[in-house]
């Protein structure tokens, strides 16, 4: 396992071969880039989400060629804010070529989890692991092609995956 940058990850995201996919299990985040914008939302301002350009157009791009991209959000529910906010423009990332879907947490009460949380898997070759404080803000990145956790985290995303339901039909309780 070895320490990577923020760069990286966008770096794994934009060379896919052939998938990724991506596991998010908290119910809030604090990044930078997404907070002002979700303050606009609170507020009930319109946002042109042309802070989101690269990463529409990337997934644009894997779509063209053929490749999936894959994001499994498990959430509790009532939703949190920051879910509210995410499924307010969820639609645009669906539109560009991602599958995004939803879990409730109970329905996972028999599916196990590598412990850190939130992955992503690269062509069932890498898995990067973020990590968390407690605000929900990054706190570091995780790299690692060991072949029986690249397995593990796979398999997890599919577990979950089967449970999920596609975020424009999915009705939080």
């Amino acid at each position: 396992m070895r320490r990577v940058g923020y760069q990286d990850l966008n770096d794994l995201c934009r060379s896919i071969k052939r998938s990724f996919v991506h596991l998010e299990t908290r119910d809030a985040y604090g990044t930078e880039v997404e907070l002002p914008h979700m303050a606009k939302w609170r507020r009930g301002e319109r946002d042109d989400l042309a802070w989101l350009g690269w990463w529409l157009e990337m997934l644009r791009g894997h779509r063209g060629a053929g490749r999936t991209c894959r994001r499994a959000r498990v959430v509790s529910e009532p939703l949190s804010d920051y879910q509210r906010w995410t499924m307010s423009h969820a639609e645009t990332f669906v539109d560009a070529g991602e599958d995004i879907r939803y879990v409730g947490r109970p329905r996972l009460t028999e599916v196990f989890l590598p412990g850190s949380g939130d992955f992503y898997v690269f062509d069932d070759e890498t898995v990067l692991f973020l990590h968390y404080a407690g605000d929900g803000t990054n706190t570091s990145f995780e790299i690692t092609e060991d072949a029986r956790t690249v397995r593990a985290c796979a398999d997890a995303f599919e577990d979950v995956w089967k449970l999920t339901t596609p975020v424009l039909e999915y009705r939080p309780e």
